[in-house]
């Protein structure tokens, strides 16, 4: 079978069409915002956000209602518990946030537990990017426009609260309004992300692919550029090798990424190692 086939062949099947598209937006999407967390020191908040969604896409699914709903009241809903026991208690950040997305996560898991067991619910664990219908592929989509809409709108704004918050407040931006507008997307990109790889997977599409990126550049632009194309190029990986090895799709996109940064990683090593080898043998020249 020749390369052209071995690419052909699985786009003749509708599921893997929509799998592609959503996984490919999915990925750009988390790719993006995963440059603003990854700079702005915020892994851990991804993490409490993507795993807090759960009790609220689980009751979508149990309602009969757009999911979209219930993971963004319950996104958000966890931030603003996170800043009220960091506020009325005396735990610091981290715990605060430990604290939250764990009790969030366990509620969801118990609610999946006393569904009837007619519904299967393991999907949103895990996602069911191989079960997409037209229309699921149709909202990921407006999602995702949104929050890519969304942050490349503010991205001046989020960048300089990132790199430097005081300089941000004395021209006239506000500290808590740019932390809500890089929380309003985060909780956007959960969503979009969850049908792709499920819940417990999305923290690494929101981590990696920018980590990748990171370890290649010290740009920040360069950063935004690199981190969608890495992720992209993981989706399309990750989706052909799940079809011909019979793989979880999600579990091979992730995979592909955290192969994608060791790469990155070991090549921004020998880069350094490059450099400080050329400092040590003529500095003179290096500086000039």
């Amino acid at each position: 079978m020749g390369f052209w086939e071995l690419l052909i062949t699985p786009l003749g099947y509708d599921f893997m069409v929509h799998a592609l598209i959503t996984t490919v937006v999915a990925s750009i999407v988390c790719a993006l915002l995963s440059c603003w967390l990854i700079m702005a020191g915020w892994s851990l908040m991804g993490d409490a956000v993507s795993h807090a969604v759960l009790p609220g896409v689980v009751l979508a699914y149990i309602g009969g209602f757009p999911y979209v709903i219930g993971a963004l009241i319950f996104g958000l809903g966890a931030v603003v518990l996170i800043g009220v026991v960091r506020q009325r208690t005396r735990v610091r950040e981290d715990a605060a946030i430990g604290i939250v997305f764990t009790t969030l996560f366990a509620i969801g898991m118990v609610l999946i537990s006393v569904t009837p067991s007619q519904t299967d619910l393991n999907h949103i664990l895990f996602g069911s990017v191989l079960g997409l219908s037209r229309g699921d592929v149709i909202q990921v989509g407006v999602v995702a426009l949104l929050a890519a809409a969304w942050m490349i709108f503010k991205r001046r704004d989020l960048t300089l609260y990132v790199f430097d918050p005081g300089h941000a407040q004395a021209i006239g931006l506000r500290p808590g309004r740019m932390r809500w507008t890089l929380l309003i997307a985060l909780a956007l990109t959960v969503v979009v992300a969850i049908q792709a790889v499920g819940v417990i997977m999305v923290v690494a599409m929101l981590i990696t692919p920018g980590a990748a990126a990171f370890c290649l550049t010290r740009r920040f632009g360069l950063m935004l550029v690199l981190a969608p194309v890495i992720a992209a190029g993981c989706a399309l990986i990750g989706l052909y090798g799940s079809y011909y090895l019979d793989l979880s799709p999600g579990g091979s996109v992730v995979v592909c990424q955290g192969a994608a940064f060791a790469v990155a990683a070991l090549v921004g090593g020998l880069r350094r190692h490059a450099a400080r080898s050329r400092l040590a043998a003529d500095p003179v020249a290096v500086a000039r």
